[in-house]
């Protein structure tokens, strides 16, 4: 009798573990796409046709990364980051047959518009919510960005800032000590910089070496930066709960590269965000021992 009700309480405690997770316990998280997988995303026979979305009239269907959602509404679009209507971040995305690798950044931008852009292209099985709830205040965060345009503005106006104009710069206000400043990869050499690498071993800096080397920032041929962010600078999208860089493993939110875990009083979704704002970092101001997590 005692087996029989041990059996019973591990069933349900397995049960309740799976109500608890909807979306599943797979590292792709939401992008598993309850259960259909990269398939949702990465189409291996006849591209965004092959979804049963999209239009003959692209030219390069599929080509590249196998994309298999569509993108013809968003070829040649511009749009304006975190701007007041001076245009102060602008993105022009690749044009419709001009795609020459699913690695440039503009294109990677333009991949992930094709689902998180809520007005220009078709929603398809994305609920327009986070599947995950915020820490600390509750609810959920938008997934259609563009849907979160403020009264009056563009879509993206209210947006962290991506592309060519959107640069991590060395010195300065951000006080990052950089070698090749922005015309190279990022080397993350002097002290200040080193001291936040060395305490905070879950930044996407790190590599595991005293001096990490950059392995986030992107390449923006349009422009002439190229340590410039982009979508993927920021999310993993191939992995929502958990960051891994050659230091371990850190519990993660919402597809984030970094220990995000935010809790009340704790510091890691700060220490994130000062992958990039060194200049307002605990370390640039000498202190070395405030918790990371």
């Amino acid at each position: 009798m005692k087996q029989l009700a041990l059996v019973i309480l591990v069933v349900l405690a397995a049960a309740s573990i799976a109500m608890a997770a909807p979306y599943g316990a797979d590292v792709l998280g939401a992008h598993n796409g309850y259960g259909r997988g990269c398939v949702m995303c990465h189409t291996p026979h006849s591209g965004s046709l092959g979804n049963g979305v999209g239009a003959s009239s692209d030219k390069q269907n599929g080509m590249y990364a196998l994309w298999g959602q569509d993108l013809t509404p968003l070829f040649a679009q511009t749009f304006d980051f975190s701007g007041d209507g001076k245009a102060k971040y602008p993105v022009t995305l690749p044009a419709n047959g001009a795609i020459t690798s699913a690695h440039d950044a503009n294109t990677v931008i333009l991949f992930c518009l094709s689902c998180h852009d809520g007005v220009l292209t078709k929603v398809g099985m994305m609920g327009g919510q986070t599947v995950e709830t915020l820490p600390i205040v509750g609810g959920t965060a938008p997934t259609l960005l563009a849907k979160a345009a403020p009264t009056g503005g563009a879509a993206y106006n209210n947006d962290h800032p991506v592309g060519g104009y959107a640069i991590v710069q060395c010195g300065g206000g951000y006080n990052w000590d950089c070698a090749g400043g922005n015309t190279a990869p990022i080397s993350m050499t002097g002290t200040a910089s080193a001291a936040y690498i060395i305490n905070n071993p879950s930044s996407f800096w790190n590599t595991g070496t005293t001096n990490g080397i950059n392995v986030s920032l992107a390449s923006f041929t349009n422009t002439g930066a190229v340590t410039a962010v982009t979508c993927t600078t920021c999310h993993d999208q191939h992995s929502m709960t958990v960051w891994a860089n050659n230091n371990g493993n850190y519990n993660t939110m919402f597809f984030v590269k970094g220990q995000y875990t935010p809790t009340t009083g704790g510091n890691s979704v700060a220490q994130f965000c000062r992958n990039c704002h060194g200049g307002e970092s605990n370390e640039m101001h000498g202190l070395l021992n405030v918790p990371t997590v």
